[in-house]
């Protein structure tokens, strides 16, 4: 991971002397760091998405409207962003109305990267909340596509493994310490009922992941699947689960994008070691796909779609 983001680093770094000669004023730092990319100023940050050059102000505002500022990542300013790297991508392409233009691109699974979705432009959806899971912070996805066949979307960059269950990561200073940290076992602990802290305080996980996964609920599991793949698996409930409450195998899938330079994806890499363990359990594998940024984006320029993107993003990311 340490060359693979360093090299990225020295992109990025390139790329901010060429596209913003100076700095001129909108980075926290003018000068290149070994180990850390370049980061906007926060009123700046809206330059970290490459938006086509003679775009009129109603794209550029359909555009930025699908990540509005206050659903940033807390990373959103840094080079290294994949939410910015995905408002870049897929951002474009449903507002142009490309998304189509890779629908029959397959995934590393052999299976279409969109599945039977039908690709509304006006229905894509970024940072989409999903509300039907009972939780206190709701899931949210990087992409969706509503319909009758659902495409949950999870997108990737840099980071070296999928997001993992946080009771498991609360410290004694947590005010819920007490009654909801959990040891990573599901298992019933500091004399809760429910084996999952969470179903204690009404997250629905448990009550859909039985009819979707092969794990049981009925008994103890040491660890927790859920644990280091809570991310996936929450993308999957958000594509197989319905408002009402009802779960089907085939009305949609999770779909995770990621770089295929990141070792984390790589034979032995933590993320793709969660991603096959949660596709391995899923009574249909076919809910859960994966493809590379890479993929996608030599698909578009293979098409001659979008040159401008395209050029913009080999030369700021390297794909």
């Amino acid at each position: 991971m340490t060359d693979y983001r360093a090299d990225l680093n020295q992109r990025f770094w390139e790329y901010q002397r060429a596209k913003f000669p100076g700095g001129s004023g909108y980075f926290d730092r003018q000068q290149a760091d070994d180990w850390r990319p370049p980061v906007l100023l926060p009123r700046e940050a809206w330059r970290n998405v490459i938006e086509r050059p003679d775009a009129g102000q109603q794209e550029i505002d359909r555009l930025r409207a699908l990540i509005p500022e206050t659903d940033r990542h807390k990373w959103f300013r840094s080079f290294s962003s994949s939410q910015a790297l995905a408002q870049s991508i897929l951002g474009n392409l449903a507002t142009y109305g490309f998304l189509d233009c890779v629908a029959d691109l397959c995934t590393d699974e052999g299976k279409p990267i969109f599945g039977n979705s039908d690709l509304s432009v006006d229905d894509f959806a970024m940072e989409y909340k999903v509300d039907y899971l009972g939780e206190r912070r709701r899931t949210s996805l990087d992409g969706y596509i509503p319909g009758q066949y659902r495409v949950a979307i999870e997108c990737k960059f840099m980071e070296g493994e999928f997001g993992s269950c946080s009771r498991t990561r609360m410290g004694p200073k947590d005010p819920n310490f007490a009654a909801e940290h959990c040891s990573g076992d599901f298992s019933r602990q500091l004399g809760r009922k429910d084996r999952c802290a969470l179903t204690g305080i009404g997250v629905l996980y448990w009550s859909f992941v039985p009819q979707l996964f092969e794990w049981g609920a009925e008994s103890d599991l040491s660890p927790c699947p859920l644990d280091r793949n809570y991310q996936v698996v929450r993308n999957v409930l958000a594509a197989g689960v319905t408002p009402e409450g009802t779960v089907s195998m085939h009305a949609g899938h999770a779909l995770v994008i990621y770089d295929d330079r990141n070792p984390a994806f790589h034979e032995g890499g933590v993320a793709l070691a969660a991603y096959a363990e949660t596709r391995a359990a899923l009574r249909e594998p076919a809910m859960l796909r994966k493809c590379s940024w890479q993929r996608i984006v030599n698909h578009v320029r293979q098409k001659g779609a979008m040159p401008w993107l395209v050029d913009e993003l080999a030369l700021k990311y390297g794909m």
